[in-house]
């Protein structure tokens, strides 16, 4: 049985599929096609804690399906923009897990991964299985992805 180690972008998943579908990711239906046949060594969900109760209810349905979730505070600056940018702890997790998993499955269109799969695939051979709304996933990601899996239809909800 493969196993498998899972990163789930929640901020990123969340704003593309609501910008190219106006509907929210289907984190069930992902669990089911990314763990089928697999066992699941960990999976992260990364997200910013806005401190809502809403949110927190999501959160601890993203646990109870099985994500470890890891929380950021959402930190609004000064000039009105906000911070709240998981890339190194997502990286840091990859490379820290890959060694007890066969594949990654890495949930995001952000093109700044497109390194870290890299690394994955050529350095330690790892197969490396991309989730992205694919008209707003980085070409560049998708490129160094084992396989891409474009979000829509049955992983909407």
């Amino acid at each position: 049985m493969e196993k498998v180690v899972i990163l789930v972008d929640v901020q990123n998943v969340y704003y593309t599929s609501r910008q190219a579908f106006k509907r929210n990711f289907n984190y069930n239906k992902f669990w089911q096609l990314a763990s089928r046949n697999r066992q699941v060594v960990k999976a992260f969900a990364y997200a910013i804690d806005r401190g809502d109760q809403k949110q927190r209810e999501f959160q601890n349905i993203l646990r109870a399906i099985g994500f470890e979730v890891k929380l950021k505070p959402f930190i609004q600056r000064s000039d009105g923009s906000a911070k709240g940018d998981w890339d190194v702890g997502i990286t840091i997790d990859a490379l820290e897990h890959s060694a007890a998993a066969d594949v990654i499955v890495l949930v995001t269109g952000d093109g700044d991964f497109d390194l870290l799969v890299q690394k994955l695939r050529t350095g330690s051979g790892k197969v490396v299985e991309v989730y992205g709304v694919a008209a707003l996933t980085a070409q560049s990601l998708i490129n160094a992805a084992s396989v891409f899996v474009p979000i829509e239809g049955e992983l909407l909800l």
